[in-house]
Parts: C-alpha cells; structure tokens; sequence
C-alpha cells in the first residue's frame, strides 16, 4: 500500500526542490521559535499576575496550562504536516 501510494503521488504532484526543502526546514524554525516566544510570554503573564492576585492562583495556573497545551498543539500539527509533505515528495 505504501509502494502504491508513494508511486501515485510522484506522478500526480511535483518533487521538492532544494529550495522548496529550504522553505519547509525555515518554516519549521519560525513555528518552534513562535511557539518559544508565546509559551515564555503566557508564563511571564501568569507569574506577574500570580504575584498581584495570590487568591486567583489557580485560575490563573490552569489557563496557563490550556493555553500552552494549545500552543504546543499547533505547533506539532504544523511540523507535522512540514514532515509529511517530505517525507510524501521524495
């Protein structure tokens, strides 16, 4: 199935380039370094706010956590998806 499905994709769709490879792997660095930014501004906000509002903290932790598991979840999908289109090109 795997042979099939390799042969019918090389001839519907075109092969990466070396420049089309150098797109997916700088595609790939700009989500991990966005995700990096975004996690470390949610903890930023979460520790500044944990420190106004000692009572809320568990609010406060908990929509950290879910927005982070969100964050990380995009993340994977998009790598995903740049590693798939690699791996189905060659």
């Amino acid at each position: 199935m795997d042979v099939l499905a390799g042969t019918l994709l090389a001839e519907a769709g075109p092969v990466l380039s070396g420049l089309g490879i150098a797109g997916i792997c700088i595609g790939c660095g700009l989500v991990i370094i966005g995700a990096g930014i975004g996690i470390g501004l949610i903890g930023k906000s979460a520790v500044e706010s944990i420190a106004r509002q000692p009572e809320a903290s568990p609010r406060i932790f908990l929509s950290m956590i879910i927005a982070g598991a969100l964050i990380e979840g995009v993340t994977f999908f998009s790598l995903l998806i740049a590693f798939l289109t690699l791996y189905w090109t060659k």
